[in-house]
């Protein structure tokens, strides 16, 4: 729902689509982290603000904190631990807030490509 809801809010503003992309590609994986590492209830809290030519999202669990940043990918053959640098590939700024046993936050932050061939029309935000 946070992918669908988000790539049309951009759209609807003639946001590229390579743009768009990058940014659900890490909103999917910030996610996928809370989700994992969210705490027992697998709940966390998405919100998103678009203004001044950049997407700014933040995701927030209730787990235990965020290990540190990873300073490479992991070998091939491990399943899992290229999230947060997939993040930082695709974004523009990535942020993390650590409340020890109250959560994480991770601030995405990504300047806006504006679609030059979109067709004219009004730039409206849907509200949900």
């Amino acid at each position: 729902m946070v992918r669908r809801v988000l790539g049309d809010a951009m759209r609807s503003l003639s946001v590229s689509e390579g743009c768009i992309s990058d940014m659900l590609l890490a909103v999917s994986e910030a996610c996928s982290n809370a989700v994992r590492h969210g705490g027992p209830a697998n709940r966390y809290e998405v919100s998103a603000a678009i203004g001044f030519g950049r997407c700014d999202v933040r995701i927030a669990d209730s787990g235990d904190g965020l290990p540190s940043m990873p300073l490479h990918f992991p070998p091939a053959e491990t399943e899992n631990g290229r999230g947060l640098l997939i993040m930082r590939s695709v974004v523009d700024e990535i942020s993390f807030g650590v409340t020890p046993g109250r959560g994480t936050t991770v601030h995405l932050r990504k300047l806006l490509a504006w679609d030059d061939e979109a067709p004219t029309r009004p730039r409206q935000l849907a509200a949900v």
